[in-house]
């Protein structure tokens, strides 16, 4: 058994069979009496585990630490040990690297778009600068509230702010569907581009978890100018925490804290 593991390695490993299990980090959190911040930051490989914790892990999420540790570990060896493990077989020692990647669904993220133009578009302050930040709160809102993607959304961090990947293709495909227009005016004496929606959003998709979370970030940010949501965006520590250029974690929505946390954690032991 190799024990010469990085953190790192730790935290995606206990995240991976974390989220093969269904567990959320909540309830991961309480079987092994740790916080919820301490695991987020297990997760991550900002925070060490010792062999108590380690061992309490494995209890719950049902891994040995001989199939824990190898280097060559992966989720794929892991069921086939417990498959093995059940039937009382020996276990194969052959295994495939797999990455979990959250795929976009782009009718789910057409109806979130849809929705927040609805209720805001008319606002003479929304143009594409507070339309794309009202997108990344209600996305990163979402995540921290319910652990789950929103539509799968990966989020990059730029020069002007946190933007999702593929919207400028996304946009222009519904402009040619005739679902949304794009307008150019004038606000304080700057260029602006607005977005108006041709169609309604199919409300039937969305869950009311989905809703209620999108009408909060519309009713506390969709009056903010673009200058002050931008600089308000720039202070959350997904933004924050990452590299330019880099893909911006939807983990790193567990670190925050108020006025940007939306949930009330407990504090470290």
């Amino acid at each position: 058994m190799n024990l010469k593991l990085s953190q790192k390695q730790i935290g995606q490993r206990i995240t991976e069979l974390r989220k093969m299990k269904g567990l959320s980090q909540e309830n991961l959190a309480k079987s092994v009496k740790i916080s919820r911040p301490s695991l987020a930051h297990i997760e991550l490989g900002n925070r060490s585990v010792n062999i108590l914790e380690l061992q309490k892990h494995s209890l719950i999420l049902e891994f040995s630490l001989d199939a824990f540790m190898p280097k060559d570990f992966s989720l794929d060896n892991y069921q086939k040990i417990q498959e093995d493990n059940l039937n009382d077989e020996k276990s194969s020692n052959k295994v495939e690297e797999r990455i979990s990647v959250p795929k976009l669904q782009v009718k789910k993220f057409i109806n979130v778009l849809l929705y927040i133009l609805e209720h805001c578009a008319g606002k003479p302050n929304v143009g594409d600068t507070v339309l794309y930040k009202l997108l990344y709160f209600a996305y990163f809102n979402y995540y921290e509230l319910y652990e789950e993607h929103l539509t799968g959304a990966q989020y990059r961090k730029i020069p002007y702010g946190p933007v999702p990947q593929q919207l400028d293709t996304i946009i222009n495909q519904m402009i040619d569907k005739g679902q949304l227009q794009r307008v150019k005016t004038e606000y304080h004496g700057f260029t602006q581009t607005r977005y108006l929606p041709l169609v309604k959003a199919d409300l039937t998709e969305p869950k009311a978890s989905k809703k209620d979370v999108l009408d909060r970030v519309i009713e506390q940010m969709s009056d903010w100018s673009a200058a002050m949501l931008s600089n308000y965006s720039h202070g959350d520590k997904p933004w924050k925490a990452t590299k330019d250029g880099e893909e911006i974690n939807y983990e790193l929505a567990f670190y925050r804290r108020p006025p940007y946390s939306i949930r009330v954690y407990e504090e470290d032991e």
